[in-house]
């Protein structure tokens, strides 16, 4: 396992400087970050859902990005222009109305492209609602 270029105290304190439009109102918490994965968390709110009461395809899509960043942030250190140049998400089924948990596996770590992939899930639910590539 490669170690960590940055602990999650320090990802925090680089996210609430350098991206607080997407880590400032204390919504995502980052649980844990290693370097290789990273487990992520978003506390629940009615404005993350659509019509018909379901956690909408946006903020799915917005947690799995961002866990992407995270993760990446924690194997290769502060390097804020990194960038998502591809995301494909599975819809697998419908969220519950609760915490949003992702968890964010690096497949391949290159010097200009890393593939990753995150799972999410509704808190207390072993079963994934989304898989993004």
């Amino acid at each position: 396992m490669a170690a960590a270029k940055m602990s999650v105290a320090e990802l925090e304190r680089f996210l609430h400087e350098e991206f607080p439009q997407a880590f400032s109102d204390g919504d995502i918490t980052i649980e844990s970050a290693d370097g290789e994965t990273c487990l992520l968390r978003r506390r629940f709110d009615e404005r993350m859902l659509r019509p018909g009461g379901t956690v909408s395809g946006p903020t799915l899509m917005a947690m799995a990005d961002f866990a992407m960043y995270v993760v990446l942030l924690s194997a290769i250190g502060p390097v804020g222009l990194a960038v998502t140049t591809n995301l494909n998400i599975n819809f697998l089924r419908k969220p519950k109305r609760c915490d949003l948990i992702a968890e964010a596996k690096i497949l391949k770590l290159g010097k200009r492209l890393a593939v990753m992939e995150v799972n999410l899930f509704s808190d207390g639910v072993d079963e994934p609602v989304a898989h993004v590539t």
